[in-house]
């Protein structure tokens, strides 16, 4: 067959490394990530022969189609390998490896990641595991080598073996001359590494606690299992028996560097302004709070902390100037080595230190990649285009880590960066242009990043901020040209003059201070921060087509019809019950509760899920996101069971997030302003009948058996509601109420603890569904075996957190109807394959 004789689409020539390739190659990687499971390996590996084989053999659009082979076999290769490297049971072994990355210190215990390097169980060895060693109030343990520090205490100190360390918050910011010293850039400091604590790069012997990554899983929540996925998490755990730790090795390689730098920086400012030096200089955001993260977040400001791609651009386009300075000063270097391949060299080199000193955080590799592609070309004397170093970067990065796709940042990069390339085609007379030309430019910059990433934000965090335009056109400006600039030359001279470091780094404390006042100020109005419901992949395609057309140019006609192309996603289409008909949904929170109660127009929470001091928040990280992403706007009542911290810990979260709604709990339970929980309280929400069956009047807060019990009627049909009441309680139940205690949809008291669930209490409800809240693994035991049976010799049917995750039913005249079970709707090839239950299917 003649060319000329060929259809047109078969005679488009495709360059082998262009963004017709890249995208195909995206795509296939995409396409295993929507899998339950993944292909077997044979059939991987001949996809990737013939792919990586047809890449190269035809130049046709069967190109794309052969690199789309090879993008499905890659990811599902390294998908395979990666859960190959998880562990399967729960194990508990000795252990010996090394600490990566930096420990992160709290109240209660330091978490790290841990390379085991050497065990009896040889399966355990090479894999990376994430640990928490829980010490004592003041973070401290004693051991056999003296007392070794967990967490900073709240004067920020803890006791070493050889005498007091400087810890985050010391006020003070000085150590005595009579304790163990190290240099750190000519400077005597009381280090972390010469004493036995747990600093990065030190190699320890332990004794652990392992057993298979395990999230929650919510709508609008964290998917810890694919985190474990993408980051390489063979298993998490915790250190047993810490008084037989044993430091191996001191600490050493870069991380270990990092942390030792990143405390320098803590001296040197001698303020609590130094967490954010420390994570714009080194990407340490450990000192960096919640109320940090939240602020950031309500000024549209988080991708500018931490070290990000822009400011490894920053550090190349630095090496480059040095470079141009260096040849203008000695022209004669000209004759050694070309200029311009002298400043591609520097800055791909500063650049790539830059990143290692990053701890090659994903953000900077990829913008690492792209200036190594032009920094390549140049070298080579060949010109690239930023669209094709776009295109190599993103090959490179899928060619050796197609899991980076699970990543937002990913996204959020490489879509930012498509955006700007496609409606600025940059060109040097541009970048010369006046003053003026040059702030439109920037103006116009921000509206597209605005506009073009606002679905991809909304489908990664379900959340966006409103200010975040404004708040960008001073916050960039301000933080990448003097905050950053001020800390990368306090690390330049660190290595110089410790004195001359530590000017800068404060000056760029106190630059970065200016700032925060404001963004304080603008973070605590009330709508500073835009939730929505969590969206469908449709919405999203939609609302990124609207996004394509409202940045075609100007002469297009009509284009900006296509902002209705966000209406789905702005204003999405929520399925409620209709009259006479309830929705319950058991929100995962782990070993706790919290279940939210939807009619038609009225919303109820059941509990807040447990919170911990200074750590997890069930409240702020699993519940408030859960109830944005399923679109509830309003609380008109929440009711608190019991005040035990795992059905009342996330209470003030909620209520931040949810302000001025009325409380009801048992009395004397919360401290809080309530409304005690009293039985015979009733009222009607859209023909749905609400009843307190318990605590009665005068009733004493006995903890557990105070908690509220709620009946909820809808056409006919009965929910039960029971918190953690024990036998006494049921018992009491069956002789008072045994008419009203009848449901066809029962919480299992005190999460399927022997000290409820009674067989005449079970055998006078009588449910057909019972669901048990519970932590997988936890140390409780939660359902025991014993209760379990009890269900099942009525032939009730039984669904837990662990088995579901978030779990929505519906209650009315049909019966209990499933309406969602997130394991089994939104399950992927990484999520915990095991499952007991018998699955799901409406009851009626």
């Amino acid at each position: 067959m003649n060319l000329a004789n060929k259809p047109p689409w078969l005679r488009l020539k495709i360059p082998p490394l262009g963004l017709s390739v890249a995208t195909f190659l995206l795509a296939g990687v995409c396409w295993v990530q929507s899998w339950q499971q993944l292909m077997p390996m044979w059939l991987s590996l001949t996809s990737l022969v013939m792919g990586a084989l047809y890449w190269q053999k035809t130049n046709s659009v069967f190109r794309c189609l052969a690199v789309f082979l090879l993008g499905v076999a890659l990811a599902n290769i390294h998908g395979a390998w990666a859960l190959s490297q998880r562990i399967q049971e729960n194990i508990v072994a000795e252990v010996s490896g090394q600490i990566v990355g930096l420990p992160l210190r709290d109240e209660e215990s330091t978490r790290f990641e841990f390379r085991i390097l050497d065990s009896k169980n040889e399966k355990l060895i090479g894999k990376k595991v994430r640990l928490s060693w829980y010490g004592d109030a003041q973070g401290r343990a004693s051991g056999a080598r003296g007392r070794m520090p967990g967490a900073t205490d709240a004067q920020g100190r803890a006791s070493g073996a050889g005498g007091r360390m400087l810890g985050a918050n010391d006020a003070q910011g000085r150590a005595s001359r009579s304790e163990p010293v190290t240099l750190v850039a000519g400077v005597r400091m009381p280090l972390v590494a010469d004493a036995p604590g747990l600093v990065a790069g030190s190699v320890w012997k332990f004794q652990v606690q392992l057993r298979p990554p395990r999230g929650l899983l919510n709508p609008g929540g964290f998917d810890f299992e694919r985190r474990a996925l993408e980051q390489n998490i063979a298993a998490t755990g915790a250190v047993k028996n810490i008084e037989y730790a044993k430091r191996l090795k001191a600490g050493e390689g870069i991380d270990h560097w990092r942390e030792n730098l990143s405390r320098l920086i803590q001296v040197q400012v001698n303020n609590e302004q130094s967490r954010f030096v420390q994570a714009l200089a080194l990407g340490d955001t450990r000192q960096l709070s919640d109320t940090d993260w939240l602020t950031l977040r309500a000024t549209g400001l988080t991708h500018l902390i931490a070290i990000s791609g822009f400011h490894v651009g920053l550090v190349a386009g630095f090496a480059a100037l040095c470079a141009y300075l260096l040849y203008f000063l000695f022209p004669r270097l000209g004759r050694v080595w070309p200029r311009q391949q002298s400043m591609a060299m520097s800055a791909v080199l500063l650049a790539f230190a830059y990143t290692a000193l990053a701890g090659f955080a994903l953000p900077t590799w990829r913008t690492f990649l792209m200036i190594a592609v032009v920094g390549i070309a140049k070298l080579s004397r060949r010109p690239i285009r930023i669209s094709q170093s776009l295109a190599l970067a993103l090959i490179a990065i899928l060619l050796s880590d197609p899991l980076a796709v699970l990543s937002a940042g990913f996204w959020l990069s490489f879509v930012g960066v498509a955006w700007l390339v496609w409606c600025l085609p940059l060109n040097p007379g541009q970048m010369a242009a006046s003053r003026s030309e040059q702030i439109k430019l920037f103006l116009k910059s921000q509206w597209i990043a605005l506009l073009g990433l606002l679905p991809l934000s909304l489908w990664f965090f379900g959340q966006t901020s409103v200010l975040g335009p404004l708040t960008n056109i001073v916050g960039i400006p301000w933080i990448s040209l003097i905050v950053v600039p001020l800390a990368l030359l306090g690390l330049l001279f660190s290595f110089v003059h410790i004195g001359i470091a530590g000017f800068f780094w404060k000056l760029s404390a106190a630059a970065m201070q200016l700032l925060w006042w404001a963004l304080e100020k603008i973070s605590d109005w009330p709508q500073a921060m835009l939730w929505l419901p969590e969206p469908t992949l449709l919405t999203l395609s939609l609302a990124m087509l609207g996004a394509f057309v409202l940045l075609l140019p100007r002469a297009v006609p009509g284009k900006f019809l296509a902002a209705i192309l966000f209406v789905p996603l702005i204003f999405p289409s929520i399925e409620s019950p209709k009259q006479k008909e309830v929705d319950i949904a058991m929100i995962d929170v782990g070993q706790g509760l919290s279940i939210l109660v939807k009619t038609r127009n009225h919303a109820l929470l059941y509990d807040a899920g447990p919170a911990k001091l200074g750590g997890f928040d069930a409240g702020e990280s699993v519940v408030v996101p859960a109830l944005h992403a399923v679109g509830i706007r309003h609380l008109d009542r929440i009711m608190v069971s019991h005040g035990d911290n795992d059905h009342a810990g996330g209470l003030l979260s909620v209520l931040k997030a949810y302000p001025n709604v009325p409380v009801i709990a048992s009395e004397g339970s919360l401290k809080t302003p309530m409304t005690s929980c009293l039985r015979a309280q009733k009222w009607t929400w859209d023909g749905v009948h609400f009843e307190v069956l318990h605590p009665p009047a005068f009733f004493p807060y006995l903890a557990n058996d105070s908690s509220c019990v709620l009946r909820i009627e809808a056409g006919g049909k009965v929910a039960l509601l029971t918190g953690d009441i024990g036998k006494q309680i049921e018992y009491r139940l069956v002789k008072e109420q045994p008419e009203k205690i009848r449901a066809d949809l029962l919480q299992v008291p005190h999460h399927g603890s022997e000290s409820s669930s009674s067989a005449e209490f079970i055998n006078t409800v009588n449910p057909v569904l019972a669901l048990i809240a519970s932590g997988a693994d936890n140390r409780f035991g939660h359902p025991r075996k014993s209760v379990v049976e009890r269900y099942r010799q009525r032939d009730t049917e039984l669904a837990s957190s662990p088995q579901h995750g978030w779990m929505r039913l519906r209650l009315g005249q049909g019966g209990v109807e499933w309406r969602q079970s997130r394991r089994h709707d939104s399950a992927r090839y990484w999520h915990a394959p095991k499952r007991t239950d018998s699955g799901y299917h409406s009851i009626k």
